[in-house]
């Protein structure tokens, strides 16, 4: 194809892109991912995500040997060569040679095997669980048993340089130390639970890694204890010194010693004295569903706190330097790290689960990598061969893997299935990356509207080959998922980001509720922080006035529900404030229409309020009985043909602008007293209020002659002790909308 033709067709597939969004709600949302952390939350396979958030294609891997077993949980090399790994729920232990071939080498009745030693000449010590014991195997598979304590569980084992076997046990935690004849002996009790890690230092000094609670402890050839670590995390999984002699350790959150429920399923955690019995249930689903984000905040101070930060952490890596102090370098809220080795280069190679990964830690502080993705749900131990081959052992299901050197040709990742909320047309799908003549990046997707992918889901598309945009064209669905496949030699092609556009289905506006606040009450418009109002510039706005207000309103709340302002009284004016959103958060503006009791039609009252607010001067109009609509509308968002609205209805709202009126009917004074009968009327409200006053400063109430002020026309008879002064009397009455009137009451001339 033509450089001209090629940019003719890449042009034409963005003016299909964008006679999509004008037809639909606007603007338009993206789903993205562009950073390791919105990477890792996909799955991959074949395929590498490093620390700068680039897929990139990842080391080959080749499956050595799948054996019966769901667990692999121990791995130690033979002199020639082979592999022998210790497996659960069967208990065996299998021999693989050099060449991948396999068998059982050792099948003792116990179920589970967790800890493998070498045994002179060329033998094998061999833990077993539950009601542990130590079997001693020769090169031709015949065995004796070596060791058999009291103990229910045996985690671990280390030899010595004089030829001593050390093994640490759980329920109660205890070392025990075997000469090379088989004599046991205590050699220290931990006062943890279980006993789950064994590792010599070149001082000859024994560190233990326990479970309830997760320590590590130095133990000098005495027998004399140290803590070096007192972690937060349940259990110490592994020790590993490298070759400065710094001790890197492997801590997870697995079962409590109250039995709690295990944190990983289907993983070798000890079990508290209350589990005794138990025995892992199997599982061999190799099922991968999603990869999930890996934080890894800065190292924390050596010998520091940090318990309360770390509670939800599924495990963490920690450093200890010669001198006893540490460091957490590597944490994770979502893997829990079950093994570690050294690259060539001091990088460390950690194993995890559930989800099967292998993160290579790099730098100071790390910088973690997705190395790889294992076909199964755990990463147990790891193993490398005089060659620098690195091997690496697997549970659920049970497998033996080797990694190369070499990186694969062809790797695959798959999106997260995102979500548009609603049903929503699909945009535009770019992404970038670097790929050369020999190298290729093909992009697909896919729709469904269930949450989990299934039969029901669109078939994956065509490959969508232009970087800069193309029109995606999988049906309109709620859930999007891209697929990017990855193919070449050498270093092969980067892919940096992918980016897939979307517009939402609008969907009607809706007015929540309205309030009307009383007669005269008005609200004065608070000290604003953002762009102040213009002289000559009213009912108008820019672009960047609409932004500036736009982030105001995101920093204060929605004008509905922010303070209305300061609270004064005007009268004849009527406070009008609702409420209203849009599923799609399109811009509103809203028609206020009323109509008086009694009408059918609507007549409008203020058109395209920008806020949902308005104050009405209800002189206007007659007194009487009046109800509001407000009508919402998505138009400042959507096309004029598209725009949706919403509507509701206020309760009643009376108007009433008049004053009652005050009859006098007649003023006596008799019997030394003065008696004022007087009528209140109002064309429209009930009289609320009447009061008088003989000085126009104190006003006594005057109750109805019935006692209760409730109609337009109410009775009064004012009985007053003694004769009214020159002055006379004033009376003043309130209707229930707060209209006053004042009438004046003359001295009656004598004998009247």
């Amino acid at each position: 194809m033509s450089v001209f033709r090629a940019r003719a067709c890449r042009l034409a597939c963005l003016l299909v892109a964008l006679s999509v969004v004008s037809t639909h709600a606007s603007p338009s949302k993206f789903f993205q991912a562009a950073t390791q952390a919105e990477f890792l939350k996909g799955d991959v396979e074949s395929l590498s995500v490093d620390s700068q958030g680039r897929l990139v294609l990842g080391p080959a891997t080749e499956l050595v040997y799948e054996t019966s077993a769901p667990f692999l949980w121990s791995m130690i090399a033979g002199s020639d060569g082979s592999l022998f790994v210790g497996t659960g729920n069967e208990g065996k232990v299998f021999r693989i040679d050099p060449q991948g071939k396999g068998s059982i080498f050792f099948d003792p009745p116990e179920l589970e095997v967790h800890a493998l030693a070498p045994a002179p000449n060329g033998g094998l010590y061999v833990a077993s669980s539950p009601d542990g014991r130590i079997y001693k195997v020769d090169r031709d598979g015949k065995n004796t048993v070596f060791f058999d304590p009291d103990d229910k569980y045996i985690w671990s084992l280390a030899a010595d340089s004089k030829g001593n076997l050390f093994a640490g046990t759980g329920e109660h935690g205890v070392i025990y130390k075997i000469t090379p004849d088989g004599t046991g002996t205590r050699f220290y009790e931990t006062k943890a639970t279980h006993a789950t890690a064994l590792a010599f230092d070149k001082a000859g000094n024994l560190l233990v890694g326990t479970e309830s609670p997760g320590r590590v402890l130095r133990i000098d050839p005495d027998g004399k204890a140290f803590v070096l670590l007192d972690s937060p995390y349940t259990e110490v999984r592994a020790l590993h010194f490298d070759e400065k002699g710094m001790l890197y350790v492997v801590a997870l959150s697995g079962r409590s010693s109250g039995g709690a429920p295990p944190a990983i399923p289907d993983d070798r955690s000890p079990l508290s004295s209350g589990d005794a019995g138990r025995t892992p249930v199997a599982s061999v689903s190799a099922e991968i569903t999603s990869v999930s984000i890996v934080d890894v905040p800065g190292a924390a101070p050596s010998g520091g706190s940090t318990r309360e930060n770390r509670r939800a952490s599924k495990g963490a890596i920690y450093r200890i330097a010669p001198d006893g102090l540490w460091d957490a370098i590597w944490e994770s809220r979502d893997d829990a790290p079950y093994d570690l080795t050294f690259a060539p280069d001091g990088a460390l190679i950690v194993g995890t689960g559930n989800k099967g990964k292998i993160y290579r830690l790099d730098g100071d502080p790390v910088r973690p990598m997705l190395l790889a993705r294992a076909s199964a749900q755990q990463i147990t131990a790891f193993h490398k061969d005089a060659r620098g081959r690195l091997y690496y052992a697997t549970a659920n299901p049970g497998k033996l893997f080797r990694l190369s050197t070499e990186r694969t040709t062809r790797g695959t990742y798959e999106s997260e299935p995102h979500d548009a909320q609603i049903v929503s047309t699909w945009g535009t799908l770019s992404w970038h990356g670097v790929a050369s003549a020999d190298n290729q990046i093909e992009v697909f997707t896919r729709s469904g509207n269930t949450e989990t992918p299934d039969e029901t889901w669109s078939p994956w598309s065509t490959a969508y080959k232009l970087p800069d945009g193309s029109a995606i064209t999988s049906p309109k669905a709620r859930y999007l998922q891209w697929r990017a496949v990855l193919t070449g030699k050498g270093a092969g092609p980067v892919l940096t980001s992918v980016t897939a556009a979307y517009l939402q289905r609008n969907l009607r506006p809706q007015v929540r509720s309205i309030t009307i606040h009383p007669p005269g009450i008005v609200f004065q418009k608070p000290f604003t922080t953002g762009e102040p109002d213009l002289a000559g510039f009213d009912d108008q706005t820019t672009p960047d006035r609409r932004l500036a207000s736009a982030a105001m309103i995101a920093q204060q709340g929605p004008a509905n529900t922010a303070s209305l302002g300061r609270r004064t009284y005007q009268k004849g004016l009527q406070t009008l404030v609702w409420k209203a959103d849009d599923e799609n958060d399109d811009d509103l503006m809203y028609d206020v229409l009323y109509r008086r009791e009694g009408e059918t039609g609507w007549k409008t009252l203020r058109r395209a309020v920008s806020e949902p607010i308005l104050v009405w001067d209800t002189t206007t109009v007659p007194n009487g009985t009046y109800f509001v609509k407000i009508v919402a509308s998505d138009l400042p968002s959507n096309p004029a043909g598209l725009a949706l609205t919403g509507e509701l209805d206020s309760p009643a709202l009376e108007i009433d602008n008049t004053p009652p009126a005050i009859a006098i009917q007649s003023v006596k004074f008799e019997a030394g007293r003065t008696t004022v009968v007087f009528d209140a009327k109002d064309d429209h409200s009930p009289i609320q209020r009447v009061e008088f006053s003989l000085d126009g400063q104190r006003w006594r109430a005057v109750f109805p002659k019935d006692g209760v002020a409730d109609s337009k026309d109410e009775h009064y008879e004012l009985v007053l002790e003694g004769e009214l002064s020159e002055r006379g009397l004033i009376l003043r009455a309130s209707d229930a909308l707060n209209n006053v009137a004042t009438g004046h009451v003359e001295r009656p001339a004598r004998g009247r």
